[in-house]
């Protein structure tokens, strides 16, 4: 079959190098944003940072054209300076450094502690590969003979699980205690353990964990009464002594350690006398400029006889900084302008809300209504709403907050779920913790106010809400 060439036409949809910067920038909070901009100085040497204001800005400029064919005074003219401005800003807004800790990590600090320990060569490297394996809680989650497999691949060293177990062992008297343990219940006994000064209280709790810890974790406290031969009180108080123990020692230390970023909001929402305010945080309109002597360059070389192969690339790539420096300035001014609408119809529909603070006054939303309100694409809502947050009169809180469905009342009122998983969270505050209250009796409760909603309903937002079955609530 001989072969053949056809010329046809297709429509098809593309998005250009700019819609790609912006969605990734929308996606970016304000605390990680000077670091992206940072990053694009970096990789781009045509992008500066400007202190300069010029009113004029970029028209967008045709992508498709020939390296011969273009105007140079688009890329040298003074309007290639210029500022993503942003009028909401004034000059004492407070721009403070996002602090770092520079404290040594958890697995050094325990590698440090290694002095304290009676090792021989072989059983220092096993105490070493052993901590690598350590997660963020301090566990050991890997079984030895794992361990015992890397020694003998990866270092060439031969060893047997009771050699590693030895040195697993020695390294669970390191601190804080508990660290090393293969479950929790070895992690509460580390630490029980090292409290054993004869106090009959934490006897009983160490024979809780070594002989009962099933029953203690499912709550069936009678049993352990009988099979200990104690009584209500003394099994409350030997739980005491447990609760007090850390479930996470690693914890501990990754808090000391580990590098960590505050919150800084991306906007704030000021109610003042029925009227509310929304301001956008200084750090989104940031001062960016192209670099002038990129612009020289280009210029050079435009007028320039280009007869060699190296000058039409050394144009082309000149051309292609500053078209990209112009994508990510103009990429940065449509996300500052996208924050803002969106923010602006997020208020406009919460507006009970931000007035009040009151979670009742909360309406239902979806990204679909604020979609429709701005006339964007869900998608870009959901990038605007994520790892977002807004400053009120109340607090800070995540964007996503306001987002919520509905449910019906008997009335017929449309109301946000937040407003039932309040009423859910403050009954299981107070209730009787000897007596908690089960799904049957917090759907009942919701009835009573007027929320008809099933049993398996009010499981799901207590799931939601991170709140144990009853029987698991239950206390002494």
């Amino acid at each position: 079959m001989a072969l053949k060439q056809h010329q046809f036409q297709k429509l098809e949809q593309r998005l250009s190098p700019q819609q790609i910067q912006l969605m990734k920038l929308l996606q970016v909070p304000t605390m990680e944003l000077d670091q992206r901009i940072k990053q694009e100085i970096e990789e781009n040497p045509a992008l500066e940072e400007g202190t300069e204001t010029v009113e004029e800005e970029f028209e967008q400029q045709e992508e498709d054209y020939d390296t011969e064919e273009f105007d140079i005074d688009d890329y040298i003219s003074d309007d290639a300076d210029y500022k993503t401005y942003s009028n909401n800003s004034n000059k004492d807004d407070d721009d403070k450094v996002i602090p770092f800790s520079g404290a040594s990590t958890f697995h050094e600090r325990l590698t440090q502690q290694l002095y304290m320990l009676d090792l021989n060569g072989d059983q220092y490297v096993i105490a070493d590969t052993l901590i690598g394996n350590f997660d963020e809680s301090g566990y050991l989650n890997r079984e030895l003979e794992a361990i015992v497999d890397d020694m003998a691949f990866s270092m060439n060293i031969s060893t047997t699980e009771k050699d590693v177990l030895e040195v697993l062992l020695k390294l669970q008297e390191l601190d804080p205690a508990g660290i090393g343990a293969r479950d929790l219940r070895e992690c509460l006994l580390i630490q029980i353990r090292r409290k054993q000064d004869g106090d009959i209280t934490k006897f009983t709790a160490k024979k809780i964990l070594e002989d009962h810890f099933e029953e203690f974790t499912k709550k069936h406290y009678q049993k352990i009464i009988k099979d200990l031969e104690v009584d209500e009180n003394d099994l409350k108080e030997a739980i005491d002594e447990i609760v007090k123990l850390n479930p996470k020692p690693g914890g501990s230390m990754m808090e000391a350690s580990s590098n960590f970023q505050q919150v800084i909001p991306d906007f704030m929402v000021i109610e003042d006398d029925g009227e509310l305010t929304l301001t956008l945080n200084g750090r989104n309109a940031p001062e960016l400029r192209i670099n002038k002597e990129y612009k020289t360059m280009l210029k050079n070389y435009a007028d320039g006889v280009k007869t060699t192969k190296s000058d039409k690339e050394a144009l082309t790539f000149v051309k292609q900084k500053l078209d990209g420096a112009k994508w990510f300035i103009d990429a940065i001014k449509q996300r500052q302008n996208t924050l803002l609408t969106t923010m602006q119809a997020i208020m406009e529909y919460q507006k009970e809300y931000f007035l009040s603070g009151d979670d009742a006054n909360m309406r239902p939303m979806i990204l679909k209504d604020i979609a429709e309100k701005v006339n964007l694409d869900i998608s870009t809502i959901s990038r605007v709403a994520n790892s977002k947050y807004v400053q009120t009169n109340y607090g800070i809180f995540p964007l996503k907050y306001f987002f919520s469905e509905s449910m019906s009342k008997d009335t017929g009122e449309e109301v946000s779920t937040r407003e039932v998983k309040r009423i859910l969270q403050d009954a299981v505050e107070g209730e009787d913790k000897r007596k908690p209250l089960t799904d049957e009796k917090l759907m009942n409760l919701l009835k009573q106010k007027g929320y008809p909603i099933a049993r398996r309903t009010v499981a799901k937002y207590r799931e939601q809400l991170n709140i144990p079955v009853a029987r698991l609530r239950k206390e002494l």
